[in-house]
């Protein structure tokens, strides 16, 4: 695997589509060109939350994986997404993704309702390990908030990061005590881990603690401002760190309002109304957003691209 995989910027990319559900392969290629061109872009995340794998067909997933690598910058990584329903799906997914030309496939854990911590922190750690020993490709970890039923606790991420071929964990726990203490933990067990922050809220002080990376869909959206923050970042500029946090609080507030599980849908309004995307049709949001709240990220965006 390359040195430079999951560093600095991954982009977590939006999937548009037409009105009638299609998939806008014409606005795929205007996104996949504004958002992906950035010195600091390493890598492209497709088939993600961002991406509405979960309503996308096995067909769909493979020809996004394919479209991608048709239109990424040579020497990028490209990094597949498997939102599984269970570890016999996500290994289906994972040979497929690997068939089609994923570089690095990131497994998005399951909640296992019913069980028992320990017993649950097993079958997290044996969903990883069997994907890995189905495919030859290398792995991510996608860690979702504390709140969430399908989180790992610290001790289960510190058990995956020692897994085969594991290269990187997208840690998004929502919490800087627990992302801390699972940046501690999993570079124990495994000193080559790549930790990416990618909890919109706590950009800037994680990065303070230490970060490889950015993994974000925000960046499909404002791929300019997040590169300002990971070279300050990389540059250990804390007043520039500030400038890039000052520049993006207005459009992370728009995006990532309550309910947060809107927040690609309103990427995509933002990058519909900025005329990238002929429209903002989502298979899995429904919400109707009002004039003050497209307002509020034509504003933000706006905010974050004076940065540059």
């Amino acid at each position: 695997m390359n040195s430079h995989w999951l560093r600095r910027l991954t982009v977590a990319t939006i999937l548009p589509f037409h009105a009638d559900g299609r998939i806008d392969w014409d606005g795929f290629t205007r996104v996949l060109g504004y958002c992906t061109t950035q010195p600091e872009v390493s890598s492209v995340f497709v088939n993600g939350h961002a991406g509405e794998s979960g309503a996308l067909t096995p067909d769909e997933r493979a020809e996004v994986i394919r479209f991608t690598r048709r239109h990424m910058a040579p020497g990028q990584c490209l990094v597949a997404g498997l939102v599984a329903r269970d570890t016999a799906d996500a290994v289906e997914q994972a040979r497929q993704a690997q068939d089609s030309g994923a570089d690095v496939l990131t497994v998005f854990p399951l909640e296992f309702p019913g069980l028992e911590a320990a017993a649950r922190s097993q079958a997290q750690i044996a969903h990883v390990r069997t994907i890995g020993e189905a495919v030859d490709t290398p792995l991510a970890l996608f860690q979702y908030p504390f709140a969430s039923p399908a989180t790992h606790d610290t001790a289960t991420l510190a058990a995956i990061a020692a897994l085969p071929r594991l290269l990187g964990i997208k840690e998004g726990s929502d919490s800087m005590t627990l992302y801390e203490d699972n940046l501690r933990a999993t570079k124990a067990a495994n000193p080559g881990l790549l930790m990416l922050p990618s909890n919109f809220d706590w950009f800037l002080p994680q990065l303070a603690v230490g970060g490889d990376g950015i993994l974000s869909g925000l960046a499909s959206l404002a791929p300019q401002a997040l590169a300002h923050l990971w070279r300050a970042s990389e540059a250990r500029d804390l007043n520039a760190m500030r400038a890039a946090n000052d520049a993006l609080y207005p459009l992370v507030r728009a995006v990532y309002a309550l309910p947060r599980s809107d927040m690609y849908a309103r990427i995509k309004v933002a990058l519909h109304d900025d005329g990238l995307i002929r429209s903002a049709f989502s298979r899995t949001c429904k919400t109707v957003f009002d004039d003050a709240q497209r307002a509020a990220l034509r504003h933000g965006l706006a905010h974050a691209r004076a940065l540059a």
